[in-house]
């Protein structure tokens, strides 16, 4: 099985004859100028060049605003990676110049229940879970869930009052909800107690502090009879995080094209053995897991193009909203991530669902079909969201949710 192809990523970058940076003032000629200038830039500094690629760091920064109109955000937030990728070179100034940064948990636990509230992605997501789960855990009497990280109540709440209106009664449900940060966990778990004992579900929260690299079979206490499944929201790829020079050393530890991780295989082999009914999977629609630097910087602006997009879209022309520059701070980060960082500390190494099919597959695992009458299901899903622009595609077993006709998020289903 071969991953799907890579979209065509042709770039039409020509401006009028004897443009300037002061006379760059359409917005269209504008963006198509930064385009020019942040792939000259990314490939400046990929090579090393440091004096050539921070001319064009200045360049970008008389055309780019965080406040600007689309482009000129996504531009200032690419920029702003690539500066940072410059200064890494100097570990002493780049550790100073980061002391005022917020730790990445906080930013997270500001920026993530901001993203689920005005963006429908993780709510679609949520909702497809959902209805599969209910499907099919019916008639099981002792349910063990386990949440690979998200820790989202948005998640959890409309579940736990999904499975107390079950119409062939109650059943006994555990959830086990793993996450590295301690304060998500601490008030997630006396909500979703204080939520069960309200709708009179038997219920049991079982709060794991630890990261997916840390986790354990025994440390989840599965037992038998219990109909076992995982979700994992928005968290899975960064266990593809991996030395790279040794991927390029042994380049040919490939598998269809695709890099093999045996952290990954290793990681979902062990979730195989406890033979879950179900591994619930969304991850970023993207290919961010490419070694060279300037391939995954154009995979990404045509990633995060259309994210910033739908932000537009949400926000009209309010460009100095707060919640928005939280927001795109947020993306900002995973921007950094992926253009700054290399090696393990390259953790936002989203693959397509193709890449996830060949990983699934090699680990034992096959795709379930979610839904029946898909199309219909998902214009009504969409419908009832009030959102234009959004769509929800059925391909290959998973749902695509997309902004217009570019799929963003994977939602997919995995059995053994």
């Amino acid at each position: 099985m071969s991953s799907s192809p890579k979209p065509e990523m042709t770039l039409s970058l020509t401006l009028s004859p004897g443009s300037t940076l002061q006379e760059v003032v359409n917005p269209q000629e504008r963006g198509v100028r930064l385009i020019q200038l942040l792939l000259t830039c990314a490939k400046h500094a990929s090579s090393s060049n440091l004096h050539r690629a921070d001319e064009c760091l200045r360049q970008i920064s008389l055309l780019a605003s965080v406040s600007g109109d689309s482009m000129q955000r996504l531009s200032a937030w690419f920029a702003s990676a690539l500066a940072v990728r410059l200064v890494k070179r100097w570990p002493g100034l780049h550790k100073v110049l980061n002391y005022t940064q917020l730790p990445k948990q906080d930013q997270l636990g500001q920026a993530q229940p901001l993203f689920g509230r005005v963006c429908p992605y993780l709510g679609f997501s949520y909702a497809i879970i959902s209805r599969t789960l209910i499907k099919a855990m019916t008639g099981e009497r002792v349910i063990h869930l386990v949440d690979l990280g998200s820790g989202d109540a948005n998640l959890w709440i409309p579940l736990l009052r999904s499975f107390s209106c079950l119409l062939d009664g109650q059943p006994h449900l555990k959830v086990t909800c793993m996450n590295a940060n301690k304060a998500t966990l601490e008030e997630l778990g006396p909500r979703l107690v204080k939520e069960a004992e309200a709708l009179g579900l038997p219920f049991q929260f079982a709060p794991l502090n630890v990261s997916l690299r840390e986790l354990t079979l025994d440390k989840l206490g599965v037992k038998s009879g219990e109909a076992l499944a995982f979700i994992s929201i928005l968290n899975l790829h960064s266990l593809l995080a991996e030395d790279d020079s040794v991927d390029a050393h042994f380049s040919h530890n490939k598998t269809n094209g695709i890099k093999d991780s045996k952290q990954m295989f290793r990681f979902l082999s062990t979730i195989r053995s406890s033979s879950p009914k179900l591994f619930f999977l969304v991850e970023k629609e993207a290919d961010h897991n490419l070694n060279k630097l300037v391939d995954r910087f154009v995979e990404g602006l045509h990633y995060y193009s259309a994210v910033f997009d739908s932000v537009d879209a949400t926000f009209g022309g309010n460009t100095s909203s707060r919640e928005r520059l939280v927001l795109e701070e947020m993306f900002g980060k995973e921007i950094e991530n992926i253009v700054a960082c290399e090696g393990v500390e390259r953790e936002e190494r989203h693959e397509r669902y193709g890449r996830w099919m060949v990983r699934f597959a090699q680990a034992g695992f096959k795709p379930v079909m979610m839904w029946h009458d898909s199309t219909e299901d998902a214009k009504q899903m969409v419908e009832a969201c009030g959102r234009n622009g959004y769509k929800i595609v059925n391909e290959r077993a998973s749902l695509m949710i997309c902004w217009h006709d570019r799929p963003l998020y994977a939602v997919s289903a995995w059995t053994c």
